[in-house]
């Protein structure tokens, strides 16, 4: 009998190209698409960024919301999309159809149902397919979502941000010829007052124009008190003249109904954008001139 010795270098040399085969069979998987991709969906709303991570659904010529319906049953729960939990997640604190969440990212749970949506927002983000196995006691809230028809058919699932405000957002579900939606409110106000408090009312000297203006815009924008609103604007323009600040003292002007003062402010305005070559500022200040014209004419 013939016996094959094998030394422990040839040994160790076998198994590091068996290893090596190995691997290269794994590099060399077929990638397919998936038949509901994943989607990420951001939108900063106000000062705060939410972001929605969900799989995307396909009718494929079946039905959505159905009683007896594969995709979402009417009355069951669902987990919002396909594949994964579906998350929504919160940079800041946010107010969700008046229930307040606390920055995080949550599992967004849903039931159909035909006239509204019941939704929950729960702790647990792992559960995948598993939609009836997360605890009631790791609910953050539960509201409930509004439908409506829409007016083509969605072949795909879809869920994106819509009807944004400077502080709100609705959240747009979209499937088949079913819309729901729900909103989120953000605050704003107290951020921005912080930053106007810290930064301009006591900046001191080391306060930049940029700053006055942006307090200035943000008291015109939010009809907060115009008289403050005109000293900031007045003290960027004293340090650095621009067109858009220019302008946006002749609009404080007119909103405070000082006609005269809001024609001069825009002359100066219009000037400078016409030498900056900015046609839309040229013409924005046209138009406010000719209404403050009315004004002055009806004293």
């Amino acid at each position: 009998m013939t016996t094959l010795s094998i030394s422990p270098r040839a040994g160790f040399a076998a198994l590091a190209l068996t290893g090596m085969l190995l691997a290269g069979r794994a590099e060399a998987q077929i990638t397919t698409p998936q038949p509901s991709p994943k989607s990420t969906v951001t939108q900063r709303v106000g000062l705060t960024d939410i972001t929605i991570t969900y799989s995307r659904p396909s009718l494929k010529g079946r039905t959505a919301f159905g009683v007896a319906s594969p995709l979402a049953p009417l009355g069951k729960r669902w987990r919002t999309g396909a594949n994964a939990t579906t998350t929504i997640k919160f940079s800041d604190e946010v107010i969700m159809e008046g229930k307040k969440i606390p920055a995080g990212e949550y599992g967004l749970y849903s039931i159909p149902n035909k006239d509204a949506w019941a939704m929950v927002l729960n702790k647990n983000t792992k559960l995948g397919a598993n939609v009836d196995g997360f605890k009631d006691e790791d609910n953050v809230a539960t509201f409930t979502a509004k439908t409506y028809k829409l007016p083509s058919k969605v072949e795909t699932f879809t869920m994106n941000f819509s009807d944004l405000t400077p502080a709100t957002a609705n959240v747009d579900m979209q499937w088949e010829n079913t819309g729901a939606k729900f909103r989120i409110t953000t605050e704003v106000d107290a951020k921005v007052m912080a930053q106007i408090n810290e930064k301009v009312v006591n900046g001191g000297a080391a306060v930049t124009p940029d700053n006055y203006a942006a307090a200035a815009v943000y008291y015109y924008d939010n009809n907060k008190d115009l008289k403050q609103a005109l000293t900031w604007i007045q003290k960027a323009n004293e340090k650095d003249p621009k067109f858009w600040n220019v302008q946006t003292e002749a609009k404080i002007r007119l909103k405070m109904k000082d006609y005269k003062g809001a024609i001069t402010a825009a002359e100066q305005s219009k000037k400078l954008a016409t030498e900056a070559k900015n046609n839309d500022y040229v013409k924005m200040n046209d138009d406010l001139i000719a209404e403050a014209k009315k004004g002055t004419a009806g004293k």
